[in-house]
This record gives structure tokens, C-alpha cells and sequence, in this order.
């Protein structure tokens, strides 16, 4: 059927073109003296097909000064900063054991490789492929006072550990009028596209746990803070859902503290003061808009304030809401889908608190509704010409 549909396509091709071809059998395809034509006058091409280049991200990533305040560093990049934070819990807390789908052989990104040998197979264990049951094991873990680091393989896959989190983990405390809980809980998960992630491997669902008090999230946007948010969260007396952004795991290298540090949960980051526009986003999307402000200032000469929001839930109103009524303008970008993603929270609390400092409406700049798309992702993704346009609307109001 579609090698016929593919036959009938070219008849209608070669009708419509003035140059004589002949097509040889189905197996043969099309001997074209129109393509031949073609290669001829074109002087990039050859009849040999010719690799396709292929870029592996839509962002340039521009990694953070050295930090000097937690003592010596090591060049790692981000998957090797999440090994050395849970390293530095095994090392330090004999409670403290790290269990999900194959992270006793290291992991599919490799972010525990090499524990299960140094700590032994009773504290670094692989589970079935059960995501409710993973999590439902991390809670019974952590309320007889273990330190469970639970790994859910990817975002894509914490749907069916939903009632665990939402309904059990999140509300422990609570039902038994604080007599038990199971703060000692973290899940990580890869998070966020990567590239070629398709529909099960590209996902943002941190707003749907965003509605869930109980629970907190966090998400990083390099080595230095998925280390010392990573260590928070296993030292916070709440459960803790940590996402990683995988397209991050290799491509963000920064110079790593090696002992145990602890960066504040629920504290955005102003990576870049401004005057005339405030910037929101956490995780890959703060580097896309980075050069946003880059291209700002150089194109438009508008200064751009840009904030890393770095915990999703509860999120940092105070530092966001004190940018606004400073510029007077809001943009938030994510990657998930635009209708119910976390940037609508951010912009109601905004309007609500800072509506008479508005100088335009808010913008959000986010993923389209629909599923993650395959080959389409490079349209789908909230790209830095997405928010330039953005800006350049908000500028204009």
C-alpha cells in the first residue's frame, strides 16, 4: 500500500515536470534524469547520500563561576554531580539506601554507577519495573526511618506512582496528626526533551504534582545546583520529587564542589539583574533564556532580569514578584503544554500582586498542547526566537 502510494506520488510529480523519466520496478524506485539534472547543477550535492547533521541542542549552555564557599571542586558534569551527591549520603548516612530500575548496574544516564560495588547490594538495589511500587517501597522505607532516594527511570513513567505520591507520600504527616511521615523520602527522575525523546522520553510533569501540598519539587539547571539541591532534598523532612533535565546529563560541565553541600529549597535565583523585564524558568529553559537576554539587550537595548526558580513547589513568590514590580513586565517559559503548566500559576500570583506595577500583559512561552512530538520537537520546543518574539510584543504594548 505505501510503496503504491510512493509510485502514485511520483507519476504525479513527473507529470507535472517538463523533463522525460522512466520508473524501473517497485525494488529499483525511480531512475530520475529530473534528479540527475538536479545534482548536476547543484554543486553541494553528489549522488552519494550524505550524513545529515544534526544539531544536539537548542541552547548554548553557559556554565556558572566556580563556587569558592564549599571548598575544593572537580570538574564533573551534571550526572557525575548527582553520583557525588548521593556518594556524599551514602558515605555519611548508614540509613540511607538508593533502589529503582537498574541502578545497581549505574543507571540508564549512569547517575549511580559504581555505588553498588563501593556500598554493597543491600543499600544500592534494582527493583521490578513497578513505578507504584517503587515509590510505595521508598514510603515504607522512609517511615521506619530509612533515607529512601527512590529513582523513577523517567518523568514519562511516574504516572502510574501518582496515588503513592499524591495520595499516600504527600499526605502521611497529615492524616496522622504528625505522629508519622515520610519526609525522608526524595524521587529523582530524568525530566524534561532531550533531542529525540519522542512522546515517553520528553516530558515536564511537575505541574501536576505542583498542586499537591505536601510534597516538594525541585528541578536544576546545571551540576552546582542539581548537587546542592539534591542534597537538600535528602536532608529536608519533607518528601522531595527531584527532577533532572537529561539533556543537561553531558552537555552541562561545571567545576563541582567534592565535599557535601546544601543550597536553600524554595529560593529562586536572580542569575541576571535587569530594568525593563523580568525572565522566569527553571531547569534547560534558563539557558534558552539566557541568550533571550543576550539578544535583548544587543537587538532591542532592553534590559533583561532573569530568574532561576529552582523549586517549583513552594515556589519563591517574594524574589519573582519584588523583579516584577521592578520591570514591570513578566515572561515564564517551560517546556511542558501551555493550558494548566506552571507558568499560569506564576502569572495569576503575579497579576494578583502586582497588577498595578503591569506594564504589559503577561507572557507565556511554553510548549504547545499537544503530545511531545518526534521529528516536530524543534517546533514544538519554546525556543529563544519564540521568546524574543515574546519580548519584542511585551516592549511594544
Amino acid at each position: 500500500m505505501a510503496v503504491s502510494s510512493a509510485m502514485a506520488a511520483t507519476r504525479l510529480f513527473l507529470r507535472a515536470s517538463p523533463v522525460k523519466s522512466s520508473l524501473t520496478g517497485l525494488t529499483g524506485g525511480v531512475r530520475s534524469s529530473l534528479g540527475l539534472t538536479l545534482l548536476k547543477r547543484s554543486p553541494d550535492c553528489t549522488a552519494e547520500p550524505k550524513a545529515q547533521r544534526r544539531h544536539a541542542a537548542h541552547f548554548t549552555y553557559h556554565p556558572d563561576p566556580a563556587p569558592t564557599q564549599y571548598g575544593p571542586t572537580q570538574k564533573m558534569n551534571l550526572f557525575q554531580s548527582v553520583t557525588s551527591a548521593l556518594d556524599n549520603t551514602l558515605a555519611g548516612d548508614p540509613t540511607a539506601v538508593i533502589f529503582g530500575e537498574d541502578v545497581a548496574f549505574g543507571g540508564v544516564f549512569r547517575c549511580t554507577v559504581g555505588l553498588r560495588d563501593k556500598y554493597g547490594k543491600d543499600r544500592v538495589f534494582n527493583t521490578p519495573l513497578c513505578e507504584q511500587g517503587i515509590v510505595g517501597f521508598g514510603i515504607g522505607a522512609a517511615v521506619a526511618g530509612a533515607t529512601a532516594i527512590a529513582e523513577i527511570q523517567f518523568a514519562d513513567y511516574i504516572y502510574p506512582a501518582f496515588d503513592q505520591i499524591v495520595n499516600e507520600a504527600a499526605k502521611y504527616r497529615y492524616r496522622s496528626g504528625n505522629l508519622f511521615d515520610c519526609g525522608k523520602l526524595t524521587i529523582r527522575s530524568p525530566w524534561g526533551c532531550v533531542g529525540h525523546g519522542s512522546i515517553y522520553h520528553s516530558q515536564s510533569p511537575e505541574a501536576f504534582f505542583a498542586h499537591c501540598p505536601g510534597i516538594k519539587i525541585v528541578v536544576p539547571r546545571g551540576p552546582v545546583q542539581a548537587k546542592g539541591l539534591l542534597l537538600s532534598c535528602i536532608a529536608d523532612q519533607n518528601p522531595c520529587i527531584f527532577f533532572e533535565p537529561k539533556i543537561l546529563y553531558r552537555a552541562a560541565v561545571e567545576q563541582v564542589p567534592t565535599e557535601a553541600y546544601q543550597i536553600p529549597l524554595s529560593q529562586a535565583e536572580v542569575l541576571q539583574e535587569g530594568s525593563d523585564l523580568t525572565l522566569v524558568a527553571w531547569g534547560t529553559q534558563v539557558h534558552v533564556l539566557r541568550e533571550v537576554a543576550a539578544m535583548a539587550q544587543e537587538k532591542l537595548g532592553v534590559s533583561c532580569e532573569l530568574i532561576d526558580l529552582q523549586t517549583i513547589l513552594p515556589w519563591d513568590t517574594e524574589t519573582v514578584c519584588k523583579s516584577v514590580v521592578k520591570t514591570g513586565r513578566l515572561l515564564v517559559s517551560h517546556e511542558a503544554p501551555v493550558t494548566g503548566g506552571f507558568a499560569a500559576e506564576i502569572s495569576s500570583t503575579v497579576q494578583e500582586e502586582c497588577f498595578l506595577n503591569l506594564e504589559a500583559p503577561i507572557s507565556r512561552v511554553c510548549g504547545y498542547d499537544t503530545p511531545f512530538p518526534h521529528i516536530f520537537e524543534p517546533f514544538y520546543i519554546p525556543d529563544k526566537w519564540k521568546c524574543f518574539e515574546a519580548v519584542k510584543r511585551m516592549i511594544n504594548f
